[in-house]
């Protein structure tokens, strides 16, 4: 396995390009996604092109990795399924991936929890390693192999639990390591307005206690570490996204909590910047303990849940602070031009 200093990633999806990446900031990129259509693996459009662009990136020093499926990506069940199966997946995905330093593997989820017109099967839990195993093999011990990870505990059938889709402990010796999504804590699944990404547990979020134990950046981190994945393997996410709600009232607390009746477009944190913060119909607010910011818009009942380059400084210390591998996020197009949030998320670890 490949023994590295600290990652220093962030996705950037194919639909981004061109994007200024800076060079000299990150250690792996992870260029988002290839999928499965009709039974066979397909590079986003313009790969080549997009790889030519990243060649800057890569002189600099930083791997730049395939990252295969992603929310609504089909495919995975059957491609795991079998170890025929299995091989045909790999014989497809190495040509396609020899340009790249390595894979993440983003099957969101086996067994449960993804979108619920995709096929899942009892048995994907052990497939998924299976198909992890397969790749090592292939890819061997100087390429990477990574996977992204799950934090939240509602999904598309409510209340989840990573274990019951991946088999932890022995996935994550087969893994460089973990890209933990400690993000998307709070979507569309919640039926109140909540953070997209709080710190810790927040005592007065109503979501039943054993559940809002594990749904926080620390929780899921502790969850995982109990699972059987060792500190240098985990990977923390930051988002460089917000999330919205409509809600029925704003409550006592300018919407936080409140039942919420629809979502909004996700927004990204350079529109938050230049459309949210200056107008003055949205009023900020911050947490103390879930280390969030967040705005509410009384004329609209619409609360943003985002992160800011101060409470993504503050994750990224809490990951050096805790001895993770290092920190990553999704997705690097939803930054500001001056790289703001990205400068933040590197500090802790440049600075060390």
């Amino acid at each position: 396995m490949i023994t590295a200093p600290a990652v220093l990633g962030a996705y950037l999806p194919a639909t981004s390009f061109p994007w200024a990446v800076p060079p000299g900031r990150l250690t792996h990129l992870f260029y988002a996604f290839a999928t499965v259509e009709d039974g066979h693996l397909t590079l986003p459009p313009g790969a080549p092109a997009h790889l030519e662009a990243l060649a800057t990136l890569r002189q600099a020093g930083a791997s730049i990795v395939l990252s295969v499926g992603g929310w609504g990506a089909g495919g995975f069940s059957d491609a795991a399924l079998s170890a025929r199966a299995r091989a045909a997946f790999a014989d497809e995905l190495m040509p396609l991936a020899a340009a790249f330093d390595g894979v993440d593997l983003d099957w969101e989820f086996p067994v449960s929890g993804g979108p619920a017109e995709l096929v899942h099967r009892p048995e994907d839990r052990r497939n998924a390693t299976l198909l992890a195993r397969e790749l090592r093999d292939r890819l061997g011990p100087d390429r990477l192999l990574t996977a992204a990870l799950p934090a939240g505990r509602l999904q598309s059938n409510g209340p989840y639990d990573p274990a019951e889709s991946y088999e932890l402990a022995e996935l994550a010796t087969l893994l460089d390591f973990v890209n933990l999504m400690t993000y998307d804590f709070g979507t569309g699944f919640s039926p109140v307005a909540t953070f997209n990404a709080p710190l810790t547990e927040v005592a007065d979020d109503p979501m039943p206690a054993p559940l809002r134990r594990w749904n926080n950046v620390e929780g899921a981190v502790a969850y995982y570490e109990q699972r059987g994945v060792p500190r240098d393997k985990l990977v923390l996410g930051v988002p460089f996204y917000a999330r919205g709600f409509v809600v029925a009232s704003p409550g006592t607390r300018a919407g936080l909590y409140q039942p919420q009746i629809g979502t909004t477009d996700t927004y990204d944190w350079r529109d938050v910047r230049r459309t949210l913060l200056p107008d003055p119909a949205w009023q900020r607010h911050h947490h103390p303990v879930a280390r969030s910011p967040w705005l509410y818009n009384e004329h609209t009942s619409t609360f943003v849940s985002y992160e800011d380059a101060e409470s993504i400084a503050e994750r990224a210390r809490f990951a050096a602070d805790r001895s993770l591998r290092g920190v990553f996020t999704w997705h690097l197009s939803g930054d500001d031009d001056e790289h703001s949030l990205l400068t933040a998320m590197t500090a802790p670890f440049t600075t060390a």
